[in-house]
């Protein structure tokens, strides 16, 4: 029978989670920075029924997750990871063996990432789970030294492909439907890529101390989360200047198109407005075209800024160019 949190207390089940990791409790996370170096904290939380399904997400896939939603938001500021805080609120309907899989996820990645801390904390809730998190870390004076000013001709370069979360969601989403429609467990192995990009994202945790090795410094780099076209626009907001990405050279999972036809849904409009995709976006000064070619091949050079007046521009394979739009953005000259 699976223990209660009634039996357990708040304070031995944390005391328990930390005896799953390597990880020891702490009362408060702080640490000294190095002369100069900027230290970066990054905040996000997950609630159920709006960022997460438990219905098909795997708990340990969700600790997991929520790190690496965190986390890419330091590597955009080209920090390295140094301290996580995590509460955690539990509704009834969980058992303590169930959140020991949700930490579980939470220990694995932070320590992929390199944290050297972890606090944990445990509060009720009476709208299902929740999970609230706090990343800190550093970025080294030299590295923010030696970032450059943008100028138009720099590459746009992702991490890898976009809307694949989104598609996997569908995927997920539809699985959920003939599940309850006809009481089958639906297939899904044709889409396992897609919905994997979903449940479990993954990030590069060297990619700073390899840009700092190989001595080169984005001018701007964004975490995205929200779909690349909020990234674009913050992008140009950002640098005062111009953006152009070509569609054909947007990335994608294999079978992105396959799911798009079956789902009657254009790819390009998953990766450009879709959610989840935890990739990094960073803009790489031209004159390091050839070394981040060779020493990065996991990105793709996706587009360059431009002036300002050429505006945040989707260019069609035809070279037809589309304004950029995006959720949450309000409708301007540049994107009516």
């Amino acid at each position: 029978m699976a223990e209660s949190f009634a039996e357990i207390g708040r304070i031995e089940a944390i005391d328990q989670l930390y005896r799953l990791s390597a990880y020891s409790p702490v009362p408060g996370l702080c640490y000294t920075s190095q002369k100069g170096g900027k230290v970066i904290t990054a905040s996000r939380m997950y609630l159920e029924g709006i960022d997460f399904n438990l219905v098909y997400f795997p708990l340990k896939h969700l600790g997991y997750k929520s790190v690496v939603g965190v986390v890419g938001e330091l590597y955009a500021a080209l920090a390295h990871p140094k301290l996580l805080s995590v509460v955690v609120g539990v509704s009834a309907k969980l058992d303590f063996p169930q959140i020991k899989e949700l930490w579980m996820g939470i220990t694995v990645a932070a320590k992929e990432h390199g944290f050297e801390a972890v606090a944990l904390d445990l509060q009720p809730s009476n709208n299902g789970l929740y999970l609230s998190l706090s990343a800190t870390g550093e970025c080294s004076q030299l590295t923010d030294k030696r970032r450059l000013a943008a100028h138009s001709k720099d590459l746009i370069c992702v991490s890898g492909s976009l809307g694949a979360a989104f598609l996997g969601l569908q995927v997920l989403e539809r699985g959920l439907k003939e599940f309850q429609d006809k009481g089958a467990q639906p297939d899904m192995s044709q889409y396992k890529m897609l919905v994997g990009d979903y449940l479990r994202p993954e990030l590069d945790a060297s990619v700073v101390s390899r840009l700092e090795e190989e001595e080169i410094y984005p001018s701007y780099a964004y975490f995205v989360t929200r779909g690349l076209s909020d990234a674009l626009k913050r992008l140009s907001r950002d640098s005062g200047l111009g953006a152009k990405v070509y569609a054909d050279k947007i990335p994608f999972e294999g079978n992105s198109f396959q799911l798009g036809k079956e789902l009657d849904m254009d790819p390009v409009s998953a990766a450009m407005n879709g959610g989840d995709d935890c990739r990094l976006l960073l803009v790489v000064p031209i004159l390091h075209l050839e070394k981040f070619r060779r020493e990065f091949q996991t990105f793709d050079i996706i587009g360059h800024l431009a002036q300002p007046e050429v505006g945040t521009v989707l260019v069609t394979p035809e070279g037809v160019e589309f304004p950029v739009r995006a959720q949450g953005w309000p409708e301007t000259e540049d994107n009516k």
